[in-house]
C-alpha cells in the first residue's frame, strides 16, 4: 500500500471526511433542532462556533507541532477527530453536542494542514499543485456526496446514524494512513510567534485577509440556512433537499477547481467580475422567493462563485511571504483556511440574527452587503499591490 495513487486517495479522503463532518450540520439543521428542542438559529450557531474555534486554534497548533514526527501527530489528530464524532452521535444534550463540535474544530484545521504537507512531500514536483488542490477539493467532494448522503440517512433513520457513518469512514482512513504514509516526515523548527506574525504588519496582507472573511461571510449568511430556505421559504418538499444539496455540491466543486485556472490568469483582477455577479445573485435570492425555481437557480450560481477566491488568494499570500516574510511561509499557507472560517463564523452568526428577527427573505440582502464591501476592498488591494511592484 505504498503507491502514490493510494497515498493520494488517503489524503483526499481526509479532506472529504473533514468536510463532511463540518458541513453536515447544514443538511440536518432541522433534525437537530427538533431532536434537542432548540431553535434552528441555535443549531446554526454550531457552525459559527466551529469556525471561530477553527480559526483561533489552527495557527497556534501549526506552530506547536514543532519537530515532532508528522505521522504520529496526524494519527493522534485523526483519533481525536473520530472520538469527537462518536461524542456527537451519542450526545444526549445540546451542551454535549456543542462540546463535541468544539473538539472537532480544534483538530480539523491542523489535520488538513498536515495532510497538505504530506501531499507536497509525496507528490512529484509536476503533480504537487494538483494533489494539494485535490486535498482542498475533498471538502467540495464532501458537499457533493457526503452531505447529501448524510442528509438522506438523517431523513430515513435519524441524524445519529449519519455521524456513525463518519466514524466508520474515519477509522478506515486512520488505518490506511498508518499503513501507507511515510513515518519520518518532520517540519523545520518553528520560529517565534513574533517572527511568524510579522506577516500581519503588511498592508497587503491586512487587506487580503478581509476578502475571504467577506466572501464566505456573505455566502454563509445564506448557506447555513439552505435547508429552511428550500423547504420553508421556497416550499419544496423535504425529499427535495438531498438532490438539491447534491447539485449545490457539484457547483461548489466546480468553483474550487476553476479557482486554480483563475489563479493562472491574474485571479485577483478577475475576482472583480466574480464579486459583481455574486452580489447580484445574493439580491436575486431574496427578490425571487415568489419564483421558487428561479431562486434555486440563483442559489446554484452562488455555489459556482463561492470558492473562486481560494487559489488566487492562496498564491497572493504565498507570493508576499516568499518575497518579504520567508519566516512566515507556513503561516501564509494556512491563511486562506483560517480566514475562510472566520468568514463562515461571521456569516452564520449574521444569518442567525437575521433569521430570528427579519426572516429568511432578509438573508440574501445581507449576503449582498458583505460581497459589495469585499468588492470595494478588492479594488483598493489591487491598487496597493501596484505600489509594491
Amino acid at each position: 500500500m505504498k503507491s502514490l495513487k493510494v497515498q493520494s486517495f488517503i489524503l483526499i479522503s481526509i479532506g472529504f471526511i473533514l468536510g463532511m463532518s463540518e458541513f453536515i450540520i447544514v443538511g440536518i439543521i432541522n433534525d437537530l433542532a427538533d431532536s434537542f428542542d432548540v431553535g434552528i438559529s441555535n443549531v446554526g450557531f454550531l457552525v459559527t462556533m466551529f469556525a471561530i474555534v477553527y480559526a483561533i486554534v489552527t495557527p497556534i497548533l501549526t506552530i506547536l507541532v514543532g519537530e515532532h514526527r508528522l505521522k504520529r501527530v496526524m494519527l493522534l489528530l485523526l483519533s481525536v477527530f473520530t472520538i469527537s464524532n462518536v461524542m456527537t452521535a451519542l450526545a444526549n444534550s445540546f451542551f454535549i453536542l456543542s462540546l463535541s463540535r468544539v473538539l472537532n474544530a480544534v483538530v480539523a484545521g491542523i489535520t488538513v494542514s498536515i495532510a497538505i504537507t504530506f501531499a507536497a512531500v509525496i507528490a512529484p514536483r509536476d503533480k504537487r499543485a494538483w494533489l494539494i488542490s485535490w486535498v482542498f477539493s475533498g471538502y467540495s467532494v464532501a458537499s457533493v456526496f457526503g452531505v447529501p448522503i448524510g442528509t438522506w440517512i438523517s431523513d430515513q433513520v435519524g441524524w445519529r446514524w449519519a455521524f456513525w457513518l463518519i466514524v466508520l469512514i474515519s477509522v478506515m482512513i486512520t488505518v490506511m494512513f498508518m499503513l501507507s504514509l511515510p513515518g519520518d516526515l518532520r517540519q523545520g523548527k518553528a520560529k517565534s510567534l513574533g517572527e511568524q506574525f510579522s506577516l500581519f504588519k503588511d498592508p497587503r496582507i491586512l487587506l487580503g485577509i478581509c476578502l475571504p472573511i467577506l466572501n464566505l461571510g456573505g455566502v454563509y449568511v445564506v448557506y447555513t440556512y439552505l435547508r429552511p430556505i428550500v423547504t420553508s421559504g421556497l416550499h419544496f418538499p423535504t425529499s427535495f433537499v438531498t438532490p438539491f444539496l447534491f447539485v449545490f455540491g457539484l457547483a461548489s466543486l466546480f468553483s474550487n477547481q476553476y479557482s486554480g485556472r483563475l489563479a493562472n490568469r491574474n485571479g485577483l483582477k478577475s475576482m472583480v467580475t466574480v464579486f459583481v455577479i455574486q452580489a447580484l445573485t445574493m439580491l436575486a435570492i431574496s427578490l425571487l422567493f415568489g419564483l421558487p425555481w428561479a431562486a434555486l437557480a440563483a442559489l446554484i450560481i452562488m455555489a459556482l462563485t463561492m470558492y473562486l477566491l481560494n487559489s488566487p488568494m492562496q498564491i497572493f499570500y504565498l507570493a508576499v511571504a516568499e518575497k518579504d516574510y520567508p519566516q512566515s511561509m507556513v503561516l501564509a499557507s494556512s491563511l486562506i483556511s483560517i480566514f475562510n472560517n472566520v468568514g463562515i463564523a461571521v456569516g452564520s452568526a449574521t444569518g442567525g440574527v437575521l433569521f430570528n428577527h427579519l426572516g429568511l427573505k432578509s438573508l440574501g440582502y445581507s449576503g449582498a452587503v458583505y460581497t459589495v464591501v469585499a468588492l470595494a476592498i478588492l479594488i483598493v488591494l489591487n491598487r496597493v499591490r501596484k505600489s509594491f511592484d
